[in-house]
């Protein structure tokens, strides 16, 4: 995105969306948890301003 913020939000909604079909987590839980657990790092900035920001979120959280 060309926004910081816009990309930060972009990452969080993609996280969510991931949690909510790969975990069976709701959307609301997802997002309580990634309010909680998710770390968002600036990645790169290509051709000024364009931000990519990726949400991790520790897999250990989740029992085998």
């Amino acid at each position: 995105s060309d926004d910081l913020m816009d990309a930060s939000k972009k990452a969080i909604r993609h996280m969510i969306t991931h949690l909510h079909a790969n975990h069976g987590l709701s959307r609301t839980d997802a997002y309580l948890l990634c309010s909680a657990a998710v770390d968002l790092k600036i990645n790169e900035v290509v051709d000024a301003p364009n931000w990519v920001v990726s949400a991790y979120l520790p897999q250990s959280i989740f029992p085998e």
